[in-house]
């Protein structure tokens, strides 16, 4: 039987999905990689939203470069892998563009590939101890997870270059300024956080968070007059029967309120 390196478990309408190989930090080695895309494609078909979180002290320290070592310099004997990884070019789309939001726990290293699967998700919540580096550079590789595409765009080009080139690492306050996290919490909140923000999401209605996950992304690719005419596609692609429930639930008094940013629930609108 193969080892376990990535669980899972549906809790209500979020499928969690925790990396399992805590004694090499969560690196990412090909049998990882294979049952977290199994995961992953598991809990689009099954969950409402999903929470990638990881067993120990840190979330993922990238390639586990042992093993791509061999793969990497056997030039010969592994062709067929290294000409499909390079053709696929997609290997974590069902993460990024599925038909689910994903919600990241971020603690302690996030580095390489373990960024590049973080940048994949839509939320990112990381504790005080999660720190972010891309040292390809100095490992003489590049980068494979599609992080050229995601994480350039949370960062922009200049301080991805600089991470790649220089080497350093961005504590989870930097992150959170330079736009690859949304929130920073204690590391005792860290997954109770998560968990909440993805059974919020997993409550929106379906066809939303789907747009939202395939919309926008791909908005941004677009001129600016082309931008709009999709938006408006979408616009009508999500209108359904559980909208006109939402609406009709907002207009009635039953939905819930929005909370104003430093006030009561009382003061909720």
């Amino acid at each position: 039987m193969s080892e376990k390196l990535v669980t899972y478990e549906l809790d209500g309408k979020v499928a969690k999905i925790g990396l399992n190989r805590p004694k090499k930090r969560n690196a990412l080695s090909m049998a990882l990689t294979e049952q977290l895309e199994a995961a992953v494609m598991r809990a689009n078909e099954e969950a409402e939203a999903g929470l990638l979180f990881s067993h120990g002290d840190h979330f993922c320290a990238g390639l586990d470069l042992a093993e791509a070592a061999e793969w990497m310099t056997d030039h010969q004997a592994n062709l067929e892998l290294r000409i499909g990884s390079a053709a696929k070019g997609r290997p974590y789309d069902w993460l990024a563009r599925g038909r689910i939001p994903f919600v990241a726990a971020l603690t302690g290293a996030c580095i390489g590939g373990g960024l590049e699967i973080a940048s994949c998700c839509h939320i990112r919540v990381a504790d005080e101890t999660a720190f972010f580096a891309l040292p390809e550079g100095q490992r003489g590789i590049y980068i494979g997870g599609g992080g050229s595409v995601r994480t350039a765009r949370l960062l922009g080009v200049a301080r991805m270059s600089d991470l790649m080139l220089t080497g350093r690492a961005l504590s989870a306050e930097e992150g959170e300024r330079y736009n690859l996290l949304q929130y920073v919490v204690s590391k005792d909140e860290l997954i109770e956080k998560a968990t909440s923000i993805a059974h919020g999401i997993a409550d929106n209605a379906r066809l939303t968070n789907w747009a939202v996950v395939n919309g926008l992304p791909r908005i941004q690719d677009y001129s600016y007059d082309d931008g709009l005419f999709v938006e408006g596609l979408f616009q009508h692609a999500v209108a359904s029967p559980e909208s006109d429930t939402r609406l009709n639930d907002f207009l009635e008094g039953r939905a819930r309120r929005i909370k104003v940013p430093g006030k009561d629930d009382d003061k909720a609108t």
